[in-house]
């Protein structure tokens, strides 16, 4: 349950704001893993979300591609820490780069290749390694819950069924409710295109369902993961991680989580310190069992928090959620590693959601990365991209220059993003979103309290703050967050004379006196 903290007030605060140190301290000390070592991205770096097609184009076909990413490392870290010129990322997730006919390649046709539109294995396997000569891990986006329809196994099943891949797929029988309805209402049992019968597919009819009670599935897909371990990928961000198999009973998730034991075991014989991230949407108490075999899970429900906290200008118990889910989630695995984030590839961006307010969006960010677990940035999130469904126009092209440019991806013709924001304009602002989250990631690198999973709320005494205690060895931070629009003061309990130094302010405009501090509108402050 929570541990709601009486007002942690000073007595006195150091009226000197140091300079935020901008070089990171190093490697996190590992953690006990339930008998395994904790992969070594884990719990000290920030990851970031990349839709190849739209980040850089290598080639100038208008098309983002692994050379690309390559060739904009250092943009994302550049592996000297001290630089202060890149955003220090530790963690690379690349959205899904096999083969396939559709724009967004959720609908793989080969998961041994690379979509020629964005290179080749070669290409793969130079950018994974100059990666890790940067000190950045890549992960790739495993989509194993369907194929494409277009995939020869399914055109194949569809036409013959006594080829050995018509079991690859689900079939109805005579039993069948053909108007069976998914988890979100929608029809799952489609006619098949090429023959007779119908298939099962969760997402739609180009994506069927892939068979995981057939064994054979199960070694192919075994097979598949280590075959892109052996390539240079560090692990998987795990798509539809809960559909693996048909339904949503207890029985499917249990038989979910069997198999992402098996898929894990295998995994480490290759990488032992395999990084393993799953998208299971849906309420706690749904995605806590997961921890039993995946390293982390994304936390969707605490990012609509925090979102929902800045727009209202009111706390809606971040740190309450926060602290709950995570001791919900290590009931289940003392090693799990919460995998925070405010928006992905499926949703409003945070730009969007915001009304376009900087001061908001550096606000976000700063709750996001002060809370436990490993964070998730979207690409273009760090300068403020926009964007809202459908789909397409969550994924437009990276904004490198205020108008055109080498590298300048132009696959899709923005809707969103013309050239407002960019990276080239806030390379050169030092009151910019692109460097706030600079200097955000830094601070979470210094500061191992920021990267440990140790949480307590405070009760700031304002519904407008939100507060929480960061610890870890012989340091202990206090984290405040002015979600108003207003400056908030909190009272100084008389008789506390411990002194509190400030560790970090997002503004200058933090006032001090013998009994009060005062917090700026949007404003983050922390000490310790």
């Amino acid at each position: 349950m929570t541990r709601n903290k009486r007002l942690r007030n000073w007595s006195t605060i150091l009226l000197t704001v140091p300079m935020l140190t901008m070089f990171a301290s190093g490697a996190m000390a590992e953690q006990e893993m339930n008998g395994h070592k904790p992969p070594n991205s884990a719990g000290s770096g920030v990851f970031y979300e990349i839709y190849i097609n739209s980040f850089y184009d290598s080639n100038g076909d208008g098309h983002g591609d692994l050379k690309g990413i390559t060739q904009k490392l250092d943009y994302l870290n550049d592996g000297n820490p001290r630089s202060g010129k890149d955003l220090q990322v530790s963690g690379l997730w690349l959205m899904p780069m096999n083969p396939s006919p559709s724009y967004h390649k959720y609908d793989v046709t080969d998961y041994y290749q690379v979509d020629p539109q964005y290179g080749n294995l070669n290409d793969f396997r130079t950018l994974t390694k100059e990666a890790k000569r940067k000190g950045v891990k890549v992960i790739i986006d495993l989509v194993i819950n369907h194929s494409s329809s277009e995939h020869p196994w399914f055109k194949e099943a569809s036409t013959n069924p006594q080829s050995k891949y018509h079991d690859y797929y689900v079939w109805a029988n005579e039993k069948t409710n053909l108007d069976e309805k998914g988890s979100w209402g929608q029809q799952v049992w489609h006619k098949n295109p090429n023959g007779e019968g119908y298939f099962y597919g969760t997402f739609w009819s180009g994506m069927p369902d892939l068979n995981f009670d057939n064994p054979e599935i199960r070694k192919e897909m075994i097979k598949v993961g280590k075959y892109w371990l052996q390539q240079g990928a560090d692990g998987f961000r795990l798509d539809a991680a809960m559909h693996i198999f048909k339904g949503q009973t207890k029985d499917g998730a249990d038989k979910n989580i069997a198999w992402w034991n098996e898929f894990r075991s295998e995994m480490e014989k290759i990488n032992p310190n395999v990084y393993l991230a799953g998208e299971v949407w849906d309420k706690p108490e749904t995605i806590a069992p997961y921890y039993e075999s995946l390293h982390s899970l994304f936390n969707f429900d605490l990012g609509g928090k925090i979102l929902n906290s800045v727009k209202n200008g009111r706390d809606q118990g971040i740190a309450t959620f926060a602290e709950k889910t995570l001791k919900l989630y290590k009931s289940y695995s003392k090693a799990a590693l919460d995998a925070p984030f405010l928006s992905n590839h499926d949703q409003t961006r945070v730009m969007s959601e915001l009304g376009g307010d900087v001061r908001k969006a550096k606000l976000a960010a700063s709750i996001l990365l002060t809370l436990p677990g490993q964070p998730f940035l979207y690409y273009g999130e760090e300068i403020g991209m926009k964007g809202e469904k459908p789909d397409e126009y969550l994924r437009e092209p990276m904004r490198w220059y205020k108008g055109e440019g080498r590298g300048q991806t132009t696959w899709e013709v923005p809707k969103y993003n013309r050239g407002e924001v960019s990276v080239e304009a806030q390379m050169r602002d030092n009151d910019s979103l692109l460097q706030s989250y600079r200097t955000l990631i830094r601070l979470r690198e210094e500061h191992e309290a920021l990267r440990s999973d140790n949480l307590e709320p405070i009760q700031a005494g304002s519904a407008n703050v939100a507060a929480y205690q960061r610890s870890s060895g012989k340091e202990t931070l206090y984290v405040y967050h002015n979600l108003s629009g207003k400056p908030v003061t909190l009272q100084m309990k008389d008789g506390d004379k411990q002194k509190r130094k400030v560790v970090f302010s997002s503004s200058k405009g933090v006032k001090i006196k013998k009994n009060t501090v005062t917090i700026p509108a949007y404003s983050s402050l922390i000490t310790k």
